[in-house]
Formats: structure tokens, sequence, C-alpha cells
């Protein structure tokens, strides 16, 4: 019953740190409801006042070491159920150890692709402040006239 518990329990915290939200708070942001701007500029547009440089990399230990864990712990659940013999068990908790890892990696090398690339902070014409993240620039820098459109910044 208490390893039926833990590995609920890991499991129902993996689910919830994919939930996690990795953007900053940069106050209501782009999408959120306000006025047009009184100025007659479009309500889509702003000036860039910060890029930030993001690159995947680094060492990936904590995809496969929890995919690991989660892969021992559901394989031992399974074996224990499914066979009397301890050898069998000991082989199928390897194998889940090595499946999850191998998982884990997988999944933290695709989320960790999506991350590379920049954060374009853009100051709102109507005082909002939103940041998008893209793959490139396209010739924008800071104090750039910009219009954010489709969660990419683009020079106006």
């Amino acid at each position: 019953m208490r390893m039926r518990m833990t590995c609920v329990a890991t499991i129902a915290t993996l689910a919830l740190a994919g939930c996690a939200s990795t953007s900053p708070g940069y106050g209501p942001g782009y999408g959120s409801t306000g006025t047009a701007p009184a100025s007659g500029r479009c309500y889509d547009c702003g000036t860039v006042v910060a890029i930030e440089t993001s690159a995947a990399g680094g060492t990936n230990v904590a995809g496969p070491v929890l995919g690991g864990i989660v892969g021992a712990v559901a394989a031992k659940e399974l074996a224990r159920r499914n066979t009397d013999s301890e050898g069998r068990r000991n082989v199928a908790i390897a194998a889940g150890a090595a499946g999850g890892a191998v998982a884990g990696n997988a999944i933290q090398n695709r989320v960790e692709a999506n991350r590379s690339g920049y954060t374009v902070h853009v100051r709102m014409d109507d005082g909002r402040t939103t940041a998008v993240h893209q793959a490139d620039l396209g010739g924008i820098r800071e104090g750039s006239y910009v219009r954010v459109q489709n969660g990419r910044a683009w020079v106006y």
C-alpha cells in the first residue's frame, strides 16, 4: 500500500510539474482586455524594451533521473502483481528504470528545444507589457517599434 501511494504521488508530481508556467510575470500580458490607445496607433503595437537570449543546452539530468524512478516504481508494482520470481521482478524493475530514463530524456530534450531562441519584452502603446518567445529576431532590437501578432513580434 505504501509503494502504491508513493507511485501515485510521484506520477501526480510529474503531471503537475508539466503544468508549471515558465514565463516571467510581466504584467497582464498580450491578449488582456483593455482599451485601444488614444494616439491612433495600432492596438497590437509597442516598443521593445528588452531582449533575452535563451539557449538550450547544458546537462540533461532531471528528465532521465525522474523518468527512471517512475519507470522503476511502475515496473516494480506490475512485477509484484504478475510474478512470484524474485529474479523476474529484478529484471522488470531494471527494464522499467531504463525505459523510463530513455523516455524522460526524450521528453526533456523536446521541451528544451522549444526554449532556445529569444524572449522579446514589449511595452505596448496602451501601457501593457508582454513577452513573446521566438526563434529569431528578424531585425528586431531594443527600441524597435513592433507589432505583436500570432505570438511573435514583427518590425512595424
